[in-house]
């Protein structure tokens, strides 16, 4: 279960990946002793060349000139990334015009007063009158000037930072410098496909025998001559741990291919650092390569290590392990990382208990140079190799060095140059120039991290030329940064379980890491999950609850709101220590993927927490209103009475558990029904509330058919409200029985279904266009209410769009929900695949992805082409989506058609127009709207959740007006002073 093979062991990556930053960094500091003892050398020589830096003039066209004149902070600043993110990819000229007027009209570029050099003059004079004419009546005319001038400023911008658009131009400009070695990275942010990866790979393929010939028979030796940088993701599009032995088979001989070339050629090939959760499966790959043949004593492979990561020092320790075992000598690119605020928003989202790296700039410092110490240390088997713009960090590792001669610094294309000519005037250091080769297209997230690194408060070659700041600011020193700021954590990013403010965030599970995944394999597989059948409850059961619930809810009421906060806090806790229990209910009886079980697991102890924290806010002490003196007005609030909770399928135990809570923490009892498919999950929900503290005779469970329970207990007039999660139809039937069965007015919350849409115009990037559908529309086998049902795309990038989803989706691995590489498990029961298989038996679909040769109630992921939204008439609660074409001007036409739809529960709009998301924003008629991002997992108290129209009532569920409605409004008004005078009023002092 989880996964198939046998996995490798890493014992001391394991242990660094949740390692607490203060540890680590006393850990780092013990280690830099005697580093430590020669600070003023480096500070000395660094503050040399930083004040030789800051007299040396910039080149004419130099990026840095141009984020000191509008840094990252100030709106102007964000905008240029934004249009160097978007304007080169962009197609057609209203949507670039579109942007461009976005990001440049009514902003400040000009600055009076100010003096310049005369590209910095002359880009405030071309952005302000590209401002002007944006907004005057000559912008029509002007447009194709305007739009061809700027694309012009962005080529200019893009060639600082790539060497060439292929790689014989990369070449020909790299023989302009020969005094720099170059390391060529065919530009690709990971494939999509395996159309993309084999166009990756053949570039791969390209460049290396173009390097090959170009550089070989030089007389270098192989340290010296050009190499390349792979990217493994963009080799193959599952490059993922959770397919693990996939990658294995299918990557694996296209790397060995690749370091064949590059050893016939003469070069050396290094493994580009991507995100922490691809670390461990990187040296897997690594390791696998180096046991075999065709690498056996080729001493030009290597790979790229991110200090930021904790477990940096861990990963030179293997790699020297490695390099002894297999007899190759291995390059090692020591880097400091470029996904940080990336990876602290995955570690946040995820609720990990830890950062699997360093807050704190100046500790990642320290670890580059823990690093670095290992590095040279090991010397006669590792070649290392230092990847830093710093000046201080320079300093460090040459005196760490003792002025070796061999060693090798490298920079990035259009960074650093300045630096590294002032440091050889001094020490003849090696330098390899990172060079990326590319298109536009390829170019610009690339670009944009480059921006951001520029353009960073903390970035040495942002502080370099601000002479407001002193030299010891500007070089960074980290043991002084630490003599003047406690160790550990930065203050300003709480850990992910302290996110919230008023309540603990809920415990996620990193699924690229070995040691959580044995902990949790072996958790679930030993949980028992032959739980036995359930009796199905009778009308005489369901009066006994009714009796029970209606006779002591008042009792429950006039508990204290956090007493009753503490039982629920108490719950949540008992979920997160039986999730091995609850996990193996989520996938063997809800049918959920390894991924949805957590994440829904996460959601009940979030709903737990979530109301417990807000019973205080709403219930703990009444509001005190202002009024006239003398006089105490106080609105408070109190249960109803008994709640019927009626929950689906879909999610059995979070909107189960949502449902219940709500009820609870409001001051109701609850009978809750699950739905009849999954009420195992429900009936241990409801065992772990007992077992917290909610009194038996105040939350009954009952399973049992709709059709058998589900009218009495709504007619009943017992019961004093209805919260309900399903259908339109029952929601609407539902609504109907109330309406007609007397008594007092109840309260009805409804949560039902929608027509889901996400727009796309072309300004986004097609790549996390197809990320955002694939999750949106096929997770869970599309059994969401919030899944993406219909797509419109516009149609500039309509076919290329549509080429790619296609072949994103023949990769999707469908299959049994045990396994961790499945992506998409299996509908609910056999009813439910045979209705959608009906529905697509009666459309034409464009694509449908490969089911696997097992039986079980899988359904393809299908996409069905249509013209219109007019032409999706109903939801299909399965993995079906349609997708339309639209033109650039009609998109406000395509939000109104959505809206007459009469369903409002989710909508995703991907651009990066600020003026189409705010117009959309406006426009649209849903709950819940989601911007450049999938359109499921709403999370408690963060996205609270729920429609209007035919897909819900609301108020929203984890949201801040949701336990009101459970509850009824009590005002209390006394007359202070009727015994006697205002004596308050009276006894104020003059």
């Amino acid at each position: 279960m989880l996964f198939e093979g046998k996995l490798a062991q890493y014992p001391n990556l394991e242990n660094l990946f949740n390692q607490d930053e203060l540890s680590l960094t006393e850990s780092l500091l013990k280690d830099l002793e005697p580093l430590k003892a020669h600070r003023l050398q480096i500070s000395t020589q660094a503050q040399t060349w930083v004040e030789a830096l800051q007299k040396s003039p910039l080149r004419p066209f130099n990026i840095q000139k141009l984020l000191q004149a509008f840094p990252l902070t100030h709106e102007e600043g964000r905008s240029l990334m934004a249009l160097a993110e978007a304007y080169l990819r962009i197609p057609d000229s209203y949507t670039a015009n579109l942007l461009l007027k976005d990001k440049v009209s009514g902003r400040t570029w000009r600055k009076m007063g100010v003096k310049e050099d005369t590209f910095v003059r002359a880009s405030r004079w071309g952005l302000d009158l590209l401002s002007y004419l944006q907004g005057s009546s000559w912008g029509s005319f002007t447009q194709p000037i305007n739009l061809r001038a700027f694309k012009i400023f962005m080529n200019l911008l893009s060639r600082e930072f790539i060497l060439g658009q292929t790689i014989e131009e990369a070449i020909k400009r790299s023989l302009k410098s020969p005094q720099d070695r170059f390391s060529f990275d065919m530009l690709g942010e990971g494939a999509r496909t395996l159309t993309m990866a084999k166009a990756y790979k053949d570039a791969y393929s390209h460049a290396i025998k173009t390097i090959g010939k170009k550089k070989q028979g030089n007389g270098h030796s192989l340290q010296e001559r050009g190499s390349i940088s792979v990217k493994l993701s963009a080799l193959y599009p599952h490059y993922t741990f959770s397919h693990h032995e996939d990658v294995l088979h299918e990557l694996l001989p296209d790397l060995i291919e690749l370091c064949t070339l590059a050893r016939q050629a003469g070069i050396s090939l290094i493994i580009d650092a991507e995100e922490v959760a691809r670390l461990e499966l990187s040296l897997d790959l690594m390791e696998k390569a180096c046991e075999t043949s065709e690498l056996k004593g080729w001493d030009g492979f290597g790979l790229a290590v991110q200090s930021y990561q904790k477990r940096a020092p861990a990963v030179i320790d293997w790699a020297e392990i490695l390099s002894r075992k297999a007899k190759i000598p291995l390059h090692v690119r020591l880097v400091k990382g470029a996904y940080w605020d990336t990876e602290i928003k995955i570690a946040q989202i995820g609720g990990y208990p830890e950062y699997p790296l360093f807050t704190r700039k100046a500790a990642t410092d320290l670890c580059y140079l823990a690093c670095a110490q290992k590095l040279l240390a090991a010397k006669e088997i590792l070649y290392p190799q230092f990847a830093t713009h710093n000046a201080y960090t320079v300093a460090a590792v040459l005196e760490m060095s003792g002025e070796r001669p061999d060693i090798e610094f490298q920079r990035l294309q259009g960074m650093g140059e300045e630096l590294y000519k002032i440091i050889r005037q001094t020490h003849p250091v090696a330098v390899r120039v990172y060079a990326p080769v590319g298109n536009d297209r390829d170019l610009l997230p690339y670009l944009v991290r480059r921006l951001l690194e520029n353009g960073s408060n903390t970035s040495f070659v942002h502080k370099a030329y601000d002479k407001t700041l002193s030299k010891e600011e500007i070089m960074g020193d980290p043991w002084a940064f630490f003599e003047s700021h406690p160790l550990g954590r930065h203050p300003q990013i709480p850990l992910p379980k302290d996110l919230y403010e008023n309540r603990q965030n809920s415990e996620g599970y990193d699924l690229s890491d070995r040691k959580t995944l044995k902990i949790l394999k072996a958790e679930i597989g030993k949980a028992d999950d032959a739980h036995g059948a359930l009796k199905e409850a009778t009308l005489e059961d369901l009066e006994a609850a009714l009796k029970e619930t209606s006779a002591h809810w008042e009792s429950w009421d006039l508990i204290p709101a956090e007493r009753r906060g503490e039982i629920l806090n108490r719950a949540a806790d008992l979920i997160e220590e039986r999730r091995g229990f609850f996990l193996n209910l989520l996938i063997k009886k809800g049918k959920k993927t390894l991924p949805d079980a957590v994440s829904e697991l996460r959601e009940a102890v979030d709903y737990c927490r979530y109301y417990a924290a807000e019973s205080l806010k709403h219930f703990a002490t009444p509001q005190t209103l202002r009024g006239p003196t003398g006089e105490l007005n106080q609105l408070a609030l109190r249960g109803r009475g008994v709640f019927a909770c009626i929950s689906p399928w879909n999610f059995p135990l979070a909107i189960f558990i949502g449902q219940v809570t709500a009820a609870l923490a409001a001051g109701n009892a609850v009978i809750a029904k699950p739905a009849s498919l999954t009420p195992l999950i429900a009936y241990h929900a409801v065992q772990v509330l007992h077992e917290a503290g909610v009194p038996r005779e105040v939350l009954h469970y009952l399973h049992g058919r709709g059709s058998v329970l589900g009218t009495p207990l709504v007619e009943d007039l017992r019961v004093s409200g209805v919260v309900f999660t399903g259908s339109t139809s029952t929601a609407q039937d539902i609504q109907k029985s109330l309406s007609t069965r007397g008594g007092p007015l109840v309260p009805f919350i409804a949560e039902t279904g929608g027509l889901n849409a996400m727009i796309v115009d072309s300004s986004a990037l097609i790549e996390q266009v197809v990320d955002d559908v694939v999750v949106s529309a096929f997770q869970s086998a599309g059994q969401r209410c919030s899944a993406l049902r219909i797509l419109f795309i516009q149609e500039d990038i309509y076919e290329p769009t549509l080429a790619m989803l296609r072949e994103a989706m023949e990769e999707l691995k469908v299959g049994d929900p045990q396994w961790i590489s499945t992506d998409v498990g299996p509908v609910i029961d056999t009813n439910a695949r045979d209705e959608i298989e009906t529905y697509i038996e009666d459309h034409s679909p464009l694509a449908r992805t490969p089911l696997p040769k097992v039986k079980d109630t899988f359904v393809a992921p299908t996409l069905i082409e249509v013209k219109r939204m007019e032409d999706v008439k109903r939801e299909v609660f399965g993995p079906v989506l349609h997708v339309a074409r639209f033109k650039a001007r009609d998109l406000e036409q395509v939000v109104k058609s959505i809206n007459q739809s009469g369903y409002g529960l989710t909508m995703g709009l991907e651009s990066r127009i600020e003026t189409t998301i705010n117009n959309v924003r406006s426009l649209a008629h849903v709950g819940n709207l989601y911007i450049n991002r999938s359109m499921i997992g709403a999370v408690v108290g963060v996205q609270p959740f729920g429609g209007e129209g035919l897909s819900g009532s609301g108020p929203k569920a984890g949201g801040p007006n949701y336990l009101p409605r459970f509850a009824v409004e009590r005002t209390f008004s006394y007359n202070i002073t009727a015994s006697g005078g205002n004596v308050d009023l009276l006894n104020l002092e003059e």
